[in-house]
């Protein structure tokens, strides 16, 4: 291990500068309500298939705030603080995409993670063959894995039969940046051919890691879910670009579940599933400047499955393309579970041929044949905004809000909003704002 030179210190010091805003706090929660739908502006509403109510209010989510990161950026990066920086090569890594180097990257985290005065885990501009492995925390400082190269999955599924659910996985690591340019690639082609015995097999998991800044990496083909944050705690992701075929099943771009305090920006994602998937216990989530497609575009959801008390809240959508995808931003839910989906906005978005450019499905039905049995009990949808968002439908239907009978969907505001096609609507408390086009028959 050598001493950085003191230009790649001031590097260094400097990306944790700049991400630092993610470091050390929570959002803060705006205790104002506002009116997206104000009572005397009000132009129209409607309410299809229940009588009708609706809040005359919706909460306006606040930008992050973080609190404390001048008091945690004073305590990590103090001028006494020595930078490492620590290579897998130093370990014995080939770096020839054959030898299996998994081990040299076993030692090198080891010895970064107990090393004090933020050392950096350098993997070196070469191709890197890992096997399943974990990076564990908590580490003695804040810690940078800085990617250069490609690090790549064995096409042998046998190599993981101690866990199928996970390839790379990051647990319980704290103050950490994980940074490109470089790639990772899960080489999932053997994993689609058996997606059906599959369900959710990770490529890249972050697992209980608070203040994670994740930035400017490529996740292409994974086994499955490309990068998911798991119970994880003030994170920024951002300037990632995540691709797979469009016919790969099951690759969502970026899943997100359990997870508070987080950001994405500037992303690019196109695969076979959902660019973004946000599931229960997610809270105050933003996602700005995306680009979708193809893919199954952005869901909050699946929630309720099987029964299950689900809850997702405070999600921002602002500044989105999609293009060809099946669906634009979508809530889906089942029926016979409970919890609840409130308090989202979706604005800034533009729909290129998108199959079902605005969707609300609390009927969801995942069965091979298209058949569910009818349930009264079902995840409550409340509070959600459509703010100018524009563009075109591939299908009849542009905006399509299928919602319960005995648990309706309340406080759905559409604010100008145009797209070609027509909607259909049941059992919604609907409200119009603006121009928009199309409206509920």
């Amino acid at each position: 291990m050598a001493v950085m030179s003191s230009s790649l210190l001031l590097s260094v010091l400097l990306v944790f500068s700049l991400s630092s805003s993610c470091y050390g706090s929570s959002f803060q929660e705006n205790s104002l309500l506002h009116s997206y739908v104000d009572d005397d502006n009000r132009e129209e509403t409607g309410f299809y298939g229940s009588e009708p109510s609706h809040p005359s209010y919706m909460s306006i989510f606040e930008n992050p705030k973080f609190s404390e990161s001048n008091n945690l950026r004073a305590r990590l990066f103090s001028t006494s603080a020595s930078v490492k920086q620590v290579s897998v090569d130093d370990f014995g890594a080939k770096g020839n995409g054959a030898a299996d180097d998994t081990q040299a990257f076993v030692k090198a985290w080891k010895t970064a993670c107990s090393s004090t005065g933020a050392p950096v885990l350098l993997v070196p501009k070469k191709s890197y063959l890992v096997k399943p492995i974990t990076f564990s925390g908590p580490c003695k400082s804040q810690l940078t894995m800085q990617i250069y190269g490609t690090i790549e999955a064995s096409g042998d599924r046998s190599v993981y039969s101690k866990d199928l659910n996970h390839w790379i996985m990051f647990d319980n690591v704290k103050n950490l940046l994980v940074q490109g340019p470089g790639t990772i690639n899960g080489n999932g082609q053997v994993w689609w051919k058996n997606s059906c015995k599959r369900k959710e097999t990770k490529a890249v998991t972050f697992y209980k890691c608070n203040n994670l800044v994740v930035k400017n990496l490529k996740f292409q083909d994974a086994q499955q879910m490309h990068v998911s944050f798991e119970g994880c705690t003030n994170v920024q992701a951002s300037y990632l670009t995540v691709t797979a075929p469009e016919t790969s099943p099951n690759t969502d771009g970026i899943h997100i579940t359990s997870t508070k305090n987080m950001t994405i920006s500037n992303s690019n994602i196109g695969t076979g599933d959902d660019c973004i998937s946000i599931v229960s216990g997610s809270q105050n989530v933003q996602a700005s400047s995306i680009t979708c497609g193809p893919g199954h575009g952005i869901s909050i959801g699946s929630l309720g499955k099987d029964g299950s008390e689900d809850y997702v809240s405070k999600v921002t959508v602002n500044g989105a393309k999609f293009s060809g995808t099946t669906n634009g931003v979508r809530i889906k839910t089942w029926q016979g579970g409970s919890g609840m989906a409130s308090n989202i906005a979706f604005q800034n978005i533009e729909m290129k041929n998108v199959y079902n450019p605005i969707i609300i499905d609390q009927n969801y039905c995942d069965t091979s044949d298209g058949k569910c049995k009818q349930q009264s009990k079902a995840v409550k949808v409340r509070n959600v905004l459509y703010q100018n968002i524009r563009g075109t439908s591939a299908s009849q239907d542009a905006i399509t809000f299928d919602c319960s009978k005995s648990i309706p969907c309340q406080g759905i505001v559409l604010q100008n909003v145009q797209l070609n096609k027509g909607a259909e609507c049941s059992n919604v408390n609907l409200a119009y704002k603006g121009n928009v086009s199309p409206r509920c028959a």
